[in-house]
């Protein structure tokens, strides 16, 4: 399930994504299950502020920090620390991730 951000530019709405895709490495389906966070891919000029407003809205789960990195792949990841104890786990079931 792809996120994503509307803006209006000259009167038409123009569909911008932000989150691409979840990251399912092991280390990724680890930080999930022991630390409560869920890493994504996104685009890369997407803002820790896009990110978070996204993934609230599209999947209901208070955030409580967004790190942002570049992979020497070149891939931006944001590695999302949810609110609620369990909540990556409830999203990486939404996503198939686990």
């Amino acid at each position: 399930m792809l996120l994503c951000e509307f803006e209006s530019l000259n009167n038409e709405v123009i569909e911008m994504v932000v989150i691409l895709y979840p990251l399912t490495t092991e280390k990724g389906v680890g930080a999930i299950e022991k630390e409560n966070k869920i890493t994504l891919v996104v685009t890369p000029n997407a803002t820790k502020k896009q990110v978070k407003e996204e993934f609230e809205k599209f999947y209901g789960e208070k955030v409580k920090k967004i790190t942002m990195l570049v992979a020497p792949d070149g891939r931006k990841k944001a590695v999302i620390s949810l609110e609620r104890k369990g909540a990556a786990s409830d999203v990486a079931a939404k996503l198939k991730v686990i």
